[in-house]
């Protein structure tokens, strides 16, 4: 959900503002909590170190292999250097919304508890060692007051960020929206998913350990996905919590609150991660490739050592023991990496990938060659796709972007067991070809023929950069495979920025899957013309939907489905054909900017036993009616501003 505002503020004020914040958060998180020293111990021998690659030498944050979009810290790097890099990065991309710039802000292990890091648009903060707790952050925030003035705190269009695989040594502010991640933290203090209780629509965590309270506070809905905590606080719409430690997890569920929680994580597979333990040593960077889970509860790195959350307070004494492994050894020697966490791939199997050196022809072929692809930051313009057809991992840094600037798709696969991770798909403006006709991408990626592919923080856009013509796409994903998971995917048509209006950034859907057992966890769908989702696949699974249908809707005689006999598109179809599939936590919310544009239903689902729906929500936000139903014919209208429906329960026709 986004707000349109006006920038009223100087970075200087910017600077100012988050400075205060954070002197107000530190010393009380500090006070109580010290930071909090994780530390991991030696194991036996469990990968096979990498080999020594070239190009590894760093100077000025920076290395030949990883290029210039990649900042590269060590501990006895000046801090100083490091704060006032981070400052000029975050005053350069805080309000940057449509750039081209990328960035990875990579962290070697050690003490970093005097450097602050601010978070703003395409950015991703990594810590480079085995556990989180390996590397020690003094602070880390995303605030939310560029997008208006310093009293809104608007976090609704805080998109495109990342940061993963660090401890923070503060409480911490990540008021966040969608395309945005949280992986493998150790927060030692509070996390608060909003800026002073601004609008907020996020989002995701992940694998996480926090000290304290969760505090989700205005968060509109979120998926937290097997955490640690003490205690969560606040709920909205919809919060869904599967596979998270038991001992912290709210009171209540619906419809009094609107918590959804799920025992355990059905299937998970983690999304890779850059390690790189001994600057020193070439032979000690590679990446690290999870260990599945399947019925997963807690974080995945704690060694069995679970948060204690039987008595009501803690000692000062078991804050500062916290998290202690068997020895205060940082584990520099990546060949000792624990088998039961998953493996390690040297970089001798990696295409290191670099937007200014590559397109689809030199991926393509690297690919061929069986190498894995990590993509540095940066947009990669593409006029043809890259093909992937191998087992294979294709692993973006900081939120590198894949472009289809002639009406192409940007990724093509064929293949079992296949991994993507961080990447960003962009839709280029629609290409023109020399006959004048339009040629529109018919998907950016395409997910072919095969099983067990696993999709982790992937984003899709069509529209809002500046273009010289309109940005199209039919659809943004289509997955054929079966035995798919994916996670944390946003899925966007933009309704605000270059080249936005109901016939500029034309589509048809978001999403289509065709495969079966489909397993998704945050899928956010937004804006598109017809469906949003079309789930044809048999034994789909959906845990924590949120969706928004078009703003721009011009009239309500514009927008019908079934050969113009329903109103408007539900943004969530089943086919009439499927029978078995399950959802837990849907959001839709309508926001008629433009015209009255009547929606029959905000679900579809086929009316038979093994298909059901768990917690499903509709909201009018504001502007022109409504909504009929919530699930095909069930459920409240929406008809007024800020007015709700809620089922507890639908399957098979019936529903309460």
């Amino acid at each position: 959900m986004t707000k349109n505002m006006e920038e009223t503020k100087t970075a200087k004020n910017r600077r100012e503002k988050r400075g205060g914040l954070l002197a107000a958060l530190i010393p009380a998180a500090l006070l109580f909590l010290g930071c909090v020293c994780g530390a991991v111990f030696f194991l036996p021998k469990g990968a096979t170190k990498t080999m020594a690659g070239a190009g590894t030498e760093i100077t000025d944050f920076h290395t030949d292999l990883l290029g210039e979009n990649v900042y590269l810290f060590r501990e006895t790097d000046d801090h100083e250097a490091i704060q006032r890099t981070v400052d000029e990065l975050y005053d350069r991309l805080e309000t940057d919304q449509f750039g081209r710039t990328r960035v990875a802000l990579c962290f070697f292990p050690g003490d970093y508890s005097d450097v602050t890091v601010p978070v703003g648009f395409y950015t991703q903060v990594l810590g480079l060692g085995a556990y989180p707790t390996d590397v020690k952050l003094g602070a880390l925030v995303c605030t939310a007051t560029w997008l208006g003035d310093e009293y809104n705190h608007n976090a609704t269009q805080n998109f495109w960020r990342s940061v993963e695989n660090v401890e923070i040594c503060s409480g911490t502010v990540w008021a966040v929206s969608q395309a945005t991640d949280m992986r493998r933290v150790q927060i030692d203090g509070a996390l608060h998913l909003h800026d002073d209780y601004g609008w907020a629509s996020g989002g995701f965590l992940a694998d996480s350990r926090i000290l304290t309270m969760v505090d989700s506070g205005s968060q509109q809905q979120w998926l937290s996905r097997n955490n640690q905590y003490r205690t969560w606080v606040d709920d909205n719409w919809n919060i869904v919590l599967v596979g998270d430690e038991p001992g912290g997890l709210p009171v209540g569920t619906w419809p009094v609150k609107s918590y959804t929680v799920v025992d355990a994580a059905p299937a998970v597979q983690d999304k890779p991660l850059l390690l790189w333990t001994d600057p020193a040593d070439p032979g000690d960077m590679g990446i690290m490739i999870p260990a599945r889970r399947e019925d997963a509860t807690g974080i995945s790195w704690s060694h069995g050592k679970h948060l204690d959350t039987s008595e009501a307070g803690w000692s000062p004494e078991e804050v500062k023991t916290y998290g202690r492994t068997l020895s205060e050894e940082v584990l520099t020697d990546l060949s000792l990496f624990p088998q039961e966490l998953g493996r390690i791939s040297g970089m001798d199997a990696w295409y290191v990938a670099k937007p200014e050196a590559d397109d689809a022809a030199s991926i393509t072929a690297a690919l061929a060659q069986g190498k894995n692809i990590l993509f540095t930051p940066g947009v990669y313009d593409l006029a043809e796709p890259i093909r992937a057809e191998g087992s294979q991992v294709l692993l973006g840094l900081g939120l590198a972007t894949l472009r289809a600037v002639a009406g192409n798709v940007c990724l093509e696969t064929a293949g079992d067991d296949l991994m993507l991770a961080g990447l960003l798909f962009d839709a280029g403006p629609a290409a023109v070809s020399e006959s004048g006709e339009t040629q529109v991408s018919p998907n950016l990626l395409h997910v072919g023929a095969g099983k067990n592919v696993t999709l982790n923080d992937l984003y899709f856009r069509v529209g809002g950069t500046p273009t010289d013509r309109p940005a199209r796409a039919e659809r943004c994903i289509t997955i054929d495979a079966d035995g798919v998971i994916g996670e944390n995917l946003w899925v966007w048509r933009a309704d605000h920025g270059d080249q936005v209006a109901w016939d500029k950034n034309v589509t048809e859907n978001g999403i289509v899957i065709n495969g079966n057992d489909a397993l998704m966890y945050a899928l956010m769908v937004e804006h598109f013309h017809h469906y949003q989702t079309v789930w044809n696949g048999e034994n789909g699974r959906l845990y924590m939907y949120q969706s928004e249908v078009p703003y721009d809707v011009p009239a309500g005689e514009d927008w019908t489905s079934r050969n113009g006999t329903r109103a408007g598109y539900a943004s969530l179809y089943v086919d009439d054909a499927v029978t078995k599939w399950h959802g837990e936590g849907l959001g839709i919310y309508l926001y008629n900017r433009d015209a009255t544009a009547l929606l029959e239903s905000a679900v579809e689902l086929p009316d038979t036993p093994g298909v059901d729906a768990h917690h499903t929500i509709t909201v009018l936000l504001t502007a022109n009616p409504g909504m009929h139903h919530v699930i095909n014919s069930s459920g409240a209208a929406v008809m007024r501003p800020g007015e709700e429906a809620i089922l507890l329960d639908y399957c098979n026709k019936e529903s309460r």
